[in-house]
């Protein structure tokens, strides 16, 4: 990623805040058209919420790319939960998947947190994998 160091500058783990961050695989290859190992993916989200790191609030786990949108808790730090998604996720998919860096966004108050929601697990529609949502397997949101 040539720029990849100007994402990370400015960045900053702050607790509450709400986060959509997405992270795509190494040379965008389509490694999630595997189910399992777009589960694994899941699987690792949901084992950080579990550790009482993140409250996710939406993912959708595209073939190539990830969309997460997840308030960070107190005592969490983000570039660690990011890196351990990647590297945990890795391990049991058995092989290096990601690319280097991930983007993030940190939602102001203004932001409509459900529209971004409904913007990340509608992901699957708009890139005409399927019909409707609830035809994809590798999503959630608490708001749908």
């Amino acid at each position: 990623m040539p720029h990849a160091a100007d994402l990370r500058k400015g960045r900053f783990s702050s607790h509450n805040q709400i986060y959509h961050v997405t992270t795509t695989t190494l040379k965008r290859e389509p490694i999630f058209l595997q189910f399992n190992a777009a589960r694994f993916v899941i699987q690792t989200m949901r084992q950080s919420q579990l550790k009482g790191e993140t409250q996710t609030l939406a993912f959708v786990v595209m073939p190539d790319h990830l969309h997460w949108l997840f308030q960070l808790n107190e005592g969490a730090q983000l570039s660690p939960i990011i890196q351990a998604l990647k590297s945990i996720s890795a391990k049991k998919i058995g092989k290096r998947v990601w690319q280097k860096g991930y983007y993030d966004h940190a939602l102001r108050k203004v932001d409509d947190v459900e529209s971004i929601a409904r913007y990340i697990v509608a992901n699957p529609v708009r890139a005409e994998l399927v019909k409707k949502v609830a035809d994809y397997p590798h999503w959630d949101a608490v708001y749908l």
